[in-house]
């Protein structure tokens, strides 16, 4: 399975010679299994707010970037990184203030229930410990994920991440499942429709002797094509891996820290307490920190024989800079902000769909926001998407696409988007799909 809106390297020749040279040189020294994204791939030397540069000076309005998700280089998260690694950086076998302090402010914006969290460096890891806590806990193995779902790249979890292709290889403790489809289903059959599959897939993977231990889901489902609703969906699913003696875990790796609009935490949206939470990317907006929240009977006996360390996983600069990331949601208004600008986006977004009949569907929550576009027989229209995407990169906006088709624009900028921001995002796409 090739990357979708991935560079092809055989197509190289009619791009800048010094650029050229340089995928060369990036190919021999670190292999072939790293993509670039677009025709023309950016070369990227600065970034500021919703803004990235090109070599050339060129400005780009990074509308896809989930890392930076307060905005590239936010002044209050260099400061207290900084500010921190000047003073201090260890481990988490020493006693140190701020990772204690932020362990507590993080845990205060879940559900009481989820009493401990356990810090990683990358969303991989995150869930690798998940699934580390949930098959000691349940005795047992078996794992259902969505069709097309990512949640890592670690051996353990790259199983549970079919969207990386079929090379990687999921055995027999690993099923998938179909992801909800607004186009095919009718909103308030999305439930049982979940609950139905997942029901299926412990039966085959009960006949094969594997008992369930858990069922993850990134809870706006954004490698499937971005499917946030309706809110309350999820329940009967998560109510049925309970009844079977699973864990729910929730991967709010892309959903998480405000970027719904409704809440915090995209499992919040449900209505749903989880098992297990994970996290990562946007967590530090560019520095290193992930972490794994659980309700700590799940993590009592995995924490007294097994132990846990994590040399660079929550040490004092990355405490700090997870902090910083608190600070600028609650002091910049963030989620109302992601909750009123992706509401406006979606709006000029719905109006451009109105005009285009090849645009099946706008979509998403808050600042996350998915256009899926279609031929005249309703199949997936992947040329159309790649063309959108690639004219948009052309002309100083940054997305890309999604979905099992290809064919789905997946839209993420940082939080911190203005309106303006938004209209010259409508405006450029609104240009791309007179021009498809």
């Amino acid at each position: 399975m090739s990357m979708v809106n991935a560079f092809d390297a055989t197509a190289a020749d009619h791009l800048d010679p010094e650029d050229r040279a340089l995928i060369d040189r990036r190919s021999k020294v670190l292999g072939p299994a790293y993509r670039l994204f677009y025709d023309e791939p950016l070369h990227l030397v600065r970034g500021e707010g919703a803004w990235v540069w090109d070599k050339a000076g060129k400005k780009y309005l990074d509308a896809y970037n989930n890392v930076a998700s307060m905005g590239h280089c936010h002044p209050h998260v260099v400061q207290a990184i900084s500010a921190q690694l000047g003073v201090l950086n260890t481990h988490t076998r020493y006693l140190h203030d701020g990772v204690v302090d932020y362990a507590e402010r993080l845990l205060s914006t879940m559900p009481d229930a989820l009493g401990h969290v356990m810090f990683t460096c990358t969303g991989s890891e995150a869930n690798d410990l998940a699934l580390r806590i949930a098959r000691s806990y349940t005795r047992r193995q078996g794992v259902i994920v969505t069709r097309l779902a990512y949640h890592g790249l670690s051996e353990a979890v790259s199983e549970l991440s079919p969207s990386l292709g079929d090379f990687v290889p999921r055995g027999p403790r690993v099923r998938l499942i179909d992801a909800p489809n607004a186009l095919t289903i009718p909103p308030e059959e999305q439930g049982a429709k979940l609950a139905a599959d997942l029901a299926k897939a412990i039966s085959e993977m009960r006949a094969d002797g594997i008992e369930p231990a858990a069922f993850i889901v990134d809870t706006v489902f954004s490698s499937d094509g971005l499917y946030p609703d309706p809110a309350g969906f999820l329940q009967p699913a998560v109510d049925l891996i309970r009844a079977e003696g699973g864990l729910f875990i929730a991967d709010e790796v892309q959903p998480g820290f405000a970027r719904t609009g409704e809440a915090m935490w995209g499992f919040q949206r449900h209505g749903l307490v989880p098992d297990m939470v994970t996290m990562g990317k946007p967590m530090g907006n560019g520095f290193p920190v992930s972490g794994t929240a659980m309700q700590p009977h799940l993590v009592a006996e995995f924490g007294e024989k097994a132990r846990y360390f994590n040399t660079f996983g929550g040490n004092p600069v990355a405490a700090a800079a997870g902090m910083a990331v608190l600070d600028v949601i609650e002091t910049e208004g963030l989620q109302e902000n992601a909750r009123r600008v992706g509401a406006y986006l979606r709006s000029g977004l719905e109006d451009i769909a109105s005009r285009h009949w090849n645009i099946a569907q706008v979509r998403g929550a808050g600042l996350f926001l998915a256009v899926e576009c279609v031929n005249e027989d309703d199949t997936p229209d992947a040329a159309r998407a790649r063309f959108v995407v690639n004219h948009l990169r052309r002309n100083g906006v940054l997305i890309s696409a999604t979905g099992p088709g290809a064919n789905i624009l997946k839209i993420r900028p940082p939080l911190i988007l203005s309106e303006a921001e938004a209209d010259h995002l409508i405006a450029a796409t609104r240009a791309a799909f007179a021009a498809a």
